[in-house]
């Protein structure tokens, strides 16, 4: 779980459990009593992070794709995903998406390192760290996913956070003049050109993926928002779009 994931599960249990909120009587009066609750207690939860669940008596609790359920009367947490039985679907995890699919639209091109095919057939965004294993393993085959038609749209995620190792040499990456073969070279770890630049890009590469639920490196995350944590060979993801696609 990802550390602003665990931070908000902890301060809503702290905040939440063991002393109710007053409910009004309507249904809006104590929504509004919630959210004052829990905006009064923690700071980083605003008032539209709060609303309506499918399930009657409790709320959803939303910060990107991170979700909760709080009970009507502000007293009790719940976390996990909530499966609608009769549909056989998974409510939780369709917010997670919907939630990634907006967080990746942020993200124009110019904030990204981009390999692009001639042919272009899908694409995705990969949060990568220029040290992880199976990262470098992804990225030797850079070639393969260009040949099934996946541009790959690289976002720095330096998984130890920010003083690491990682964190520095993803910053040199970023001011190279040649990103995509600064990140090819730091793969593996031979020497890249770089020069001083605002790296701040790096800090948001890795709030967002704080924030799209990411356990881990590499994540990938399809055009609809569906995250698929680890590695998938160029074979099996061009699979796996195609048969999102045909959804």
């Amino acid at each position: 779980m990802s550390r602003i994931a665990t931070t908000l599960i902890s301060a809503l249990t702290v905040c939440l459990v063991g002393s109710g909120v007053v409910v009004a009587a309507d249904d809006d009066a104590a929504l509004e009593a919630v959210r004052a609750k829990i905006g009064a207690m923690f700071d980083e939860i605003e008032p539209q992070h709060v609303n309506a669940s499918p399930v009657e008596g409790w709320y959803t609790v939303q910060k990107g794709s991170i979700v909760a359920y709080v009970s009507k009367d502000g007293r009790y947490l719940l976390q996990g995903d909530l499966i609608d039985l009769d549909r056989q679907v998974n409510l939780t995890e369709q917010s997670r998406t919907s939630a990634r699919r907006q967080l990746m639209s942020t993200v124009g091109d110019d904030k990204v390192i981009l390999f692009s095919p001639a042919d272009l057939k899908y694409t995705v965004t990969v949060f990568t760290d220029v040290t992880c294993t199976y990262c470098r393993q992804l990225h030797s085959q850079i070639d393969e996913y260009m040949t099934a038609g996946i541009a790959i749209r690289y976002m720095l995620y330096p998984r130890h956070g920010p003083a690491s190792a990682s964190w520095a040499t993803s910053e040199k990456v970023w001011c190279a003049k040649d990103r995509n073969l600064a990140l090819t070279a730091a793969k593996l770890d031979r020497a890249f050109e770089t020069q001083k630049c605002d790296s701040s890009v790096i800090a948001d590469h890795y709030q967002l993926g704080q924030e799209a639920g990411l356990n881990g490196t590499p994540a990938i995350v399809l055009a609809d928002g569906t995250l698929i944590s680890g590695y998938l060979p160029p074979a099996a993801l061009s699979l796996r779009l195609q048969q999102a696609a045909t959804k």
